[in-house]
């Protein structure tokens, strides 16, 4: 099933704690891009990996060494680590089936976080909690 850009950024974990309408205005500035089957989306190891994606429609596989680690589908994300910095590319994500997403580039992102000070909190909240949680899991290790 389709999912629109508003729906798909509330189910992606760091933004899921904003209001609907700063929903709807991140939305705004996401560009809809259509990849067919077979096409590479973003390729492992890629320096510069500025885009973050939210599939609208279709499926994807992400690989990390040509191993396939992951399925993804409508709703789901990847590349959220690129609207923090300029980072080089963690896994091949490859679309499965024609992959509607909905794309934002880390200067649109930057724009927008530093227009609103809720987004920036909620942001900052959601890395503590990553970072908390991979100390957690290196100390089992």
């Amino acid at each position: 099933m389709a999912v629109d850009a508003v729906d798909a950024l509330a189910h992606v974990p760091m933004l899921a704690g904003l209001e609907r309408k700063q929903l709807a205005r991140l939305a705004r500035d996401f560009t809809e891009r259509v990849f067919p089957a077979g096409s590479t989306v973003v390729k492992q190891g890629d320096e510069h990996g500025i885009g973050f994606f939210v599939i609208g429609e279709g499926e994807a596989s992400v690989e990390v060494d040509g191993e396939e680690v992951a399925r993804l589908r409508a709703g789901d994300h990847f590349g959220e680590i690129a609207l923090i910095g300029d980072r080089v590319r963690t896994a091949t994500v490859t679309a499965v089936t024609d992959l509607r997403c909905f794309v934002m580039t880390i200067w649109e992102f930057r724009a927008f976080v530093q227009g609103d000070a809720d987004v920036a909190w909620r942001l900052l909240e959601h890395i503590a909690a990553l970072i908390q949680l991979r100390e957690l899991q290196a100390a089992r290790h």
